[in-house]
């Protein structure tokens, strides 16, 4: 990757010139067909969401009066992607994302259906309603890393905020619409039929899915295998410490903001004339409150950088959570809800956008799946905390305490790094080097690549740094390892080595060069004095074992 000078990029005809961020229209990437047939079906998807997790929340009052079992409503629907998140990743990033998009479609409405015919036979309990409801999250797992890794490819780079805004537009707009429904149906007919509609809007969803045509990605390379891209997901996200800030915000953040979300149903009983219509305005309130804040967010981006944003919506949450504990009636506690609605997707979003500038398109289902499961894997930990303190306590108090301890525990992550507005590395994908052409098997290897440096030694300094930032980029790519070595008999010789896994794990690495992956070869070779280029070298590993 570095022995050679770079291929020539192609020059083209300049496009239009685009608008600044702060000026694209929140509604623009909606003028594109397909994000827009997209949008429409994850708006639909999270429809089903809603009215699933809702009708469930409710059925579990019926069936239960213990807090712990009704917040575990919310665990069992969000756990799932905490546990699969990153095998669901790792498929998006090597199977045809169209039919796997697909296929999430499918399994969501073979849930809905067993729900439907166990709740209207009279078989369904406590356990088996945590249990359905679980398999009904695995969807969400599976389908959630798959629309996050495609939408960047349809949206230009400029309107990725706008296009993520119209996101949480659709998750927040389908909390009110679907607890609408779902409270509609309660009232009318049953829970059943929730879970039957569900089912109906899932199978539509699918065969709207099944129009969008998609060009097949061309490869000379075998396709990833299923554990070694998990590994390399992995390993990206690992050595990449913008993304570790984002992972520790999102877990902190949903870790409080569930105590709300998670105890409402019991929020919605206890207050005067508190039924299941009770609860579905609490639910919509909250997300008017979500609706208003997406659409707005070009605006408030504009007067507030993200580690505001982060910062002041953690604070108006937890506001908002104790408002709604102590609140006398639901006149007091719907407005806190949007309130809370506005907050929450005010740092969702800002959080999100950081996250998907931070990953390349190769990775990106893989890294938004960990982003996920952070998410996620807070919001179970939540709703299961929360819980089992309002069954020792009070309602009053565990909703107080997740307000408390979640600002408290943002203020001690907030010595990591501000979380930046844009990604601090350029991670759009450059086809900028050929790889190597070798008569070698491509599960040969292991595969040894080493560069021999000539550095003046009054730059040592900085050539170790640029090397830091090398071996981390080398190793987000895919690489096993990557070491430094200083020639102590030459001053201002070093070798570095790197090792992967085989040769076509190595071929791998030159489809995966980013923006920041060139900026840092051209540092490295200013700083390189030899007569030419850095010498690289690739060896195959030799078996020494006897036959």
């Amino acid at each position: 990757m570095d022995g050679s000078p770079p291929e020539p990029i192609i020059q083209t005809q300049p496009a239009e010139p685009t608008p600044p961020a702060a000026l694209v229209s929140p509604w623009a990437p909606l003028s594109q067909p397909v994000f827009r047939m997209l949008w429409s079906v994850w708006l639909t998807a999270n429809i089903c969401m809603w009215m699933n997790d809702v009708a469930a929340a409710w059925m579990m009052t019926s069936l239960t009066t213990s807090p712990v079992m009704v917040a575990l409503v919310q665990s069992a629907s969000t756990l799932p992607v905490f546990l699969l998140g990153l095998p669901s990743g790792a498929l998006a990033d090597i199977l045809d994302r169209r039919l796997y998009f697909i296929v999430t479609q499918f399994w969501v409405a073979a849930v809905g259906t067993l729900l439907y015919f166990v709740t209207l036979g009279g078989g369904i309990s406590a356990p088996l309603l945590l249990a359905l409801t679980f398999a009904n999250g695995i969807g969400l797992a599976m389908r959630w890393p798959v629309f996050a890794a495609i939408i960047p490819e349809l949206i230009p780079r400029n309107q990725l905020p706008a296009a993520l805004a119209l996101n949480g537009l659709a998750m927040n707009a389908s909390r009110i619409v679907g607890p609408i429904f779902a409270g509609a149906l309660i009232a009318t007919a049953g829970s059943a039929y929730v879970f039957a509609l569900n089912a109906v809007l899932s199978v539509a969803a699918g065969f709207v899915i099944m129009r969008w045509k998609t060009e097949p990605k061309v490869s000379a390379l075998p396709g990833e295998r299923f554990w070694g891209a998990i590994r390399v997901g992995v390993q990206h996200v690992r050595q990449s410490s913008q993304m570790h800030g984002l992972l520790l915000r999102i877990s902190v953040f949903f870790v409080q903001a569930v105590g709300l979300t998670s105890l409402m149903p019991l929020v919605a009983r206890n207050l005067p004339g508190g039924d299941a219509g009770t609860f579905t305005l609490l639910l919509a309130s909250m997300g008017c409150g979500a609706v208003v804040a997406a659409a707005n967010m070009p605006r408030i981006r504009r007067h507030m950088d993200g580690d505001r944003l982060v910062r002041n919506g953690v604070l108006v949450q937890a506001v908002a959570a104790v408002t709604v504990a102590f609140a006398p009636n639901v006149w007091v506690a719907a407005p806190a809800m949007v309130v809370a609605g506005m907050a929450v997707i005010s740092v969702a979003n800002t959080l999100v956008v950081s996250a998907q500038l931070a990953l390349p398109n190769w990775v990106r289902a893989r890294g938004m799946s960990i982003y996920q499961m952070s998410l996620m894997g807070g919001s179970a930990f939540g709703a299961a905390l929360w819980g089992q303190l309002a069954s020792f306590t009070s309602l009053a108090a565990s909703l107080c305490a997740s307000a408390v301890v979640g600002v408290c525990a943002m203020t001690f992550v907030r010595r990591w790094k501000p979380v930046a507005d844009d990604a601090l590395e350029d991670m759009t994908v450059l086809q900028v080097w050929k790889a190597p052409v070798m008569p070698v098997e491509p599960s040969a290897g292991p595969v040894m690549t080493t560069i021999e440096y000539l550095i003046d030694p009054a730059r040592a300094e900085e050539f170790r740094e640029v090397m830091l930032a090398t071996r981390k980029a080398r190793l987000r790519q895919g690489a096993l390892s990557c070491e430094l070595f200083r020639d102590p008999s030459v001053p201002g010789r070093y070798l570095e080595y790197m090792l992967d896994e085989s040769w076509v794990e190595h071929l791998r690495r030159f489809d995966r060069v980013t923006a920041h992956d060139v900026s840092l070869r051209e540092r490295r070779l200013d700083l390189h004095i030899g007569d030419g280029p850095p010498v690289v070298s690739r060896c195959l590993a030799e078996p020494l074992n006897p036959h």
